[in-house]
Formats: structure tokens, C-alpha cells, sequence
């Protein structure tokens, strides 16, 4: 079992950038698929990024893409989202989700076993 915790959340202004950390424990973090997802209010929880256990292979929601970027770094148990150009419906809780799943990158949170607690994002004007 792997316990995940987010850091890194915050207030931005639209345009800045944050950089999401998760950090994991009690299992080497090679055996997953990592992901980020959010969730704003009254929103469902939405996959924002996935990695593949060996950092190859990524997925990017499409308002994401250009200007989100996932790493990780297996030998520290470390998984990084680097944020950039926030937007206003960037603001949400965002959540680091591992999923046992490796032949492909899971991108349901269903497929997702394991959860941290979430770090706040907010945009402001």
C-alpha cells in the first residue's frame, strides 16, 4: 500500500505558475502509474495528467496541454506538476492518485487505488 501526500498549492495570479509535489511512502513508487486529477466545486473529480511507471509515456487533458507538466522521479518517490499560464478554471483541489494499472495510462479515477488529500489551487484576478 502507498500513501501519497500533495504540497505545493496556493494562491496565484492568472498567469503565474505553481508547482505541485506528491511525495509517496510505503512502496516503491515504480510499481505505478501516477496521476494528477481536481476538482473544483460541484464539479466531478477530472483526470488532469497521467505518467507511466517508467516516465515515458504521458496523457495531458486537452486545456492542459502546453502548459502543465507532469515528471516524476522514481528514485525519490517524487511526482511533480509543474503549472504555468494558470487560468481562472485551473483553480480546483488537486489530488495525486497512483494506480497499479501499467500496460497502459489509467485515466479513469476508478482505475486510480490509491489518493492523497489534496492541495488547494486558487486563481485570482
Amino acid at each position: 500500500q502507498v500513501r501519497l501526500v500533495e504540497s505545493g498549492g496556493g494562491l496565484v495570479q492568472a498567469g503565474g505558475s505553481l508547482r505541485l509535489s506528491c511525495v509517496a511512502s510505503g512502496d516503491t513508487l515504480s510499481s505505478y502509474t501516477m496521476a494528477w486529477f481536481r476538482q473544483a466545486p460541484g464539479m466531478e473529480r477530472d483526470i488532469v495528467t497521467a505518467i507511466s511507471y517508467h516516465g515515458t509515456t504521458t496523457f495531458y487533458k486537452t486545456n492542459v496541454r502546453g502548459r502543465f507538466t507532469v515528471s516524476r522521479d522514481n528514485a525519490n518517490n517524487m511526482v511533480y506538476l509543474q503549472m504555468n499560464n494558470l487560468q481562472f478554471d485551473d483553480a480546483a483541489v488537486y489530488y495525486c492518485a497512483a494506480s497499479p494499472l501499467l500496460t497502459r495510462l489509467a485515466r479513469s479515477d476508478s482505475e486510480y487505488d490509491y489518493w492523497g488529500q489534496g492541495t488547494q489551487v486558487t486563481v485570482s484576478s
